[in-house]
């Protein structure tokens, strides 16, 4: 039964995430929850791990969640189940989109997604840093520090330099600042 349901959860994830892996999180988040794979905490240190490792969210936490369950070969349903759609719609679109995509009405689409998921992303950003940051009911000072830090590297250094920060960098001073932090 466990293989079934691998199989039909992250299949799920695989069909309706949209906006690449950070606007999947909120289904990713529903879908473990609701199977009881992983409880919230553990699911929030899998993102985390998941982003500091190569590959895509979805597609680790997938193979983690599905070892994690059922071996070997539940990683490997698991993962295979999460990018089956993705692989079958590309198939699709590219056959379709090379004759649709000068459509106004088809741009239209595509520009009306982006404000969409840039709400999502938003949202799941917004709520992981409020509900990490004052976890147990008390304000984790350390975690609020490492978020606004980071929060004001990526607002202030596109001004002061003219450069944006790359996900690398942010990811490598996240995982310095959050071993001298809490090593303290």
């Amino acid at each position: 039964m466990i293989y079934l349901d691998l199989l039909i959860g992250f299949f799920k994830v695989g069909c309706f995430s949209f906006g690449g892996a950070y606007g999947a999180i909120p289904l990713i988040r529903d879908i473990v929850l609701a199977y009881g794979w992983l409880t919230d905490e553990e699911l929030t240190y899998m993102i985390a791990v998941s982003e500091s490792t190569p590959g895509s969210i979805m597609v680790n936490i997938a193979t983690y969640v599905g070892s994690a369950k059922a071996g070997l070969p539940g990683s490997l349903l698991a993962t295979f189940a999460v990018v089956l759609p993705a692989f079958l719609i590309i198939l699709l679109l590219t056959a379709v989109l090379k004759k649709t995509m000068n459509n106004k009405y088809v741009q239209a689409l595509l520009d009306g997604l982006k404000p969409c998921i840039i709400g999502i992303i938003l949202a799941v950003g917004i709520y992981m840093v409020i509900e990490h940051c004052a976890a147990n009911g008390a304000a984790d000072i350390r975690a609020l520090l490492i978020s606004a830090i980071l929060g004001a590297l990526m607002l202030l250094l596109p001004k002061l330099t003219g450069k944006k920060l790359s996900p690398i960098m942010l990811i490598l001073i996240s995982a310095v600042m959050g071993a001298v932090v809490y090593s303290i």
